[in-house]
């Protein structure tokens, strides 16, 4: 059973929007919070958007302040991203993952999340 499912990305044109999701199965939606990373062809897996499990706190990388939001749905065990104003620079695979019990002392960092999805592909194009 594959711990974290995301959906919602495509194909889309400089200046448009997107919303993913991810649905976490069992115990792996995290006690603490929960992130979304993304890896371009050739570039390292990188820090996009984190929240608190509370969802009082939330942490974005600084390009895409302003124009993606982090939201999250304890009842349904998802995490949301909107992302709006698209860039041709926001093309990646976009995955979540859900952080584990070290997860308050980097939100930011890989190695502090314990359950990953496989992703979905974002491409931004004219």
């Amino acid at each position: 059973q594959v711990p974290l499912v995301e959906s919602g990305g495509g194909m889309v044109q400089p200046g448009d929007s997107l919303t993913l999701s991810c649905v976490a199965s069992g115990d792996t939606f995290s006690k603490y919070g929960m992130g979304w990373f993304r890896q371009s062809p050739g570039k390292e897996r990188e820090f996009v958007a984190a929240i608190t499990i509370n969802g009082g706190s939330t942490y974005y990388l600084d390009s895409v302040k302003g124009r993606f939001t982090i939201s999250i749905d304890n009842a349904r065990n998802t995490v949301y991203l909107q992302l709006k104003r698209l860039q041709v620079e926001d093309t990646a695979v976009y995955s979540c993952a859900s952080g584990s019990d070290k997860w308050p002392y980097n939100v930011r960092s890989r190695g502090f999340y314990e359950y990953w999805g496989q992703g979905t592909q974002v491409t931004v194009s004219s």
